[in-house]
């Protein structure tokens, strides 16, 4: 068996790593254009007036009406990380962009927004420019035929990561046993053509739950092996297409069936690389044969560490009692994808010491979208809660107390109270420690 050693030594032509660039980048400035047009920049973060933030990062804010500033410096990054140019400095400056973008409101919150933002930090300390880059191009020192080969899987065992978590935490009973939320979400799509009517069948949500969790469990592995890539790969394009038809999570399937070509030989991206020289035509790079991109060695521990993170810290839920989809202490960024079907309802009362007492009106600080996610998540019900008590202090409440009547449904069940209604939120410190408010879920999802 190779060891370590031997392994961080082992290269291979730098076409993959090329190919992944140009692809990603494109995507990115694709959704990014995709975000602007539909009109979400002023809807998501200049309209509202106030932002949940991601504990830790309430220094993040949206820049107002220069919000569409970031997202132009975003788009810009991502075009410049395509094609190759000043790559470091595009690199660098599309995660900081994106990562910012991602952490402005919490309400938007998605999976794929943090894997994007862990590639593009991966992207940060890899040569993806060394070949087929206008940077390459430009300046003939920094050209190399060949990188090493954990450089390429260090992007394979990311996207590993990301499917292989997914599927594990789709082992539970909701998913299996029950089809839930699939059994809500598919019903609700029966309109559609040609296949819509099959929604209609109470086993079909039991065969999409399977077929997602063995597809997400397995899928990496089946990419990695040689003899199963191509139908592996077939699996990809049905898997995302389905679910790029069926719910509306944006640029991700693409984007993730792009990104799947990774696991791919180098000679296919070679091949990929020659046609589009020819396509384009394009002066090809000369290259010696023996050139090949040297990794400073600090970076061989600086991955170690950091997918070592990423293996451990979606477990972080298995320290916090009570079910993890009733208090989801722990539930993001962990790689739980589309688990849940959440419909709550809170309606917050604010009492001021002197005898002032006012029912709040959400609609009236809030946008649809964020109610709606505040409205069943915990750590957003105390955020706002600590808003409407600054709010009202403003107001001259004095030593105001924010009271909260709570009532979630998770995955078909009956609606039941979330938070202590004798709870005074305002005095409450949000922290990673377990929120005591919290009503128990009386009920057990068996899983991960």
């Amino acid at each position: 068996m190779m060891g370590i050693n031997q392994y961080v030594k082992k290269t291979t032509n730098a076409a993959p790593l090329a190919v992944f660039r140009i692809c990603f980048g494109l995507m990115l400035f694709g959704s990014i254009i995709r975000f602007w047009n539909k009109g979400w920049i002023e809807s998501l973060y200049i309209k509202p007036t106030y932002f949940f933030t991601f504990y830790g990062f309430e220094w993040v804010k949206p820049w107002g009406e220069y919000t569409y500033a970031l997202f132009f410096i975003c788009a810009l990054s991502a075009f410049m990380v395509a094609i190759g140019l000043f790559y470091r400095v595009a690199i660098s400056s599309l995660f900081l962009s994106f990562s910012y973008i991602e952490l402005m409101d919490k309400s938007t919150y998605l999976n794929h927004y943090y894997f994007i933002s862990l590639i593009c930090l991966l992207l940060v300390f890899l040569p993806a420019q060394v070949y087929f880059s206008v940077d390459s191009y430009r300046h003939k020192q920094i050209r190399a035929q060949f990188i090493p080969q954990w450089n390429i899987d260090s992007i394979k065992l990311m996207m590993a990561i990301l499917y292989f978590y997914a599927g594990l935490a789709k082992v539970n009973s909701d998913w299996l046993w029950h089809a839930q939320p699939l059994s809500i979400w598919l019903p609700a799509r029966n309109d559609m053509p040609i296949i819509g009517f099959l929604f209609n069948y109470t086993w079909i949500p039991y065969l999409f739950s399977w077929f997602g969790c063995l597809y997400d469990l397995s899928i990496p592995f089946l990419l990695w092996n040689k003899k199963t890539r191509i139908w592996a790969y077939v699996a990809v394009i049905v898997f995302h297409v389905l679910t790029a038809l069926l719910f509306p999570i944006g640029m991700f399937p693409h984007i993730m069936m792009v990104a799947a070509l990774i696991f791919f030989s180098a000679e296919f991206h070679q091949n990929v690389m020659n046609r589009m020289v020819d396509f384009f035509r394009l002066p090809k790079e000369k290259q010696q044969p023996s050139s090949a991109y040297q990794a400073p060695r600090f970076l061989h521990w600086g991955f170690a560490l950091f997918f070592a993170f990423q293996i451990i810290f979606p477990f972080r839920y298995l320290i916090y009692p009570d079910e993890l989809f009733w208090t989801e202490e722990g539930y993001r960024f962990s790689w739980r994808v589309m688990l849940m079907e959440k419909a709550g309802y809170a309606q917050f009362t604010v009492k001021g010491a002197q005898g002032q007492q006012a029912v709040v009106n959400n609609n009236v600080h809030l946008s649809t979208l964020q109610e709606k996610m505040m409205s069943t998540q915990p750590d957003m019900i105390l955020q706002y809660a600590h808003y409407l008590r600054d709010y009202y202090a403003k107001l001259g409440f004095s030593s105001p107390q924010v009271y909260v009547d709570s009532y979630v449904a998770l995955n078909g069940r009956l609606g039941k109270p979330l938070i202590n209604p004798q709870t005074d939120l305002a005095k409450e410190q949000d922290s990673f420690t377990h929120k005591t408010w919290i009503l128990p879920f009386n009920d057990t999802i068996k899983g991960f």
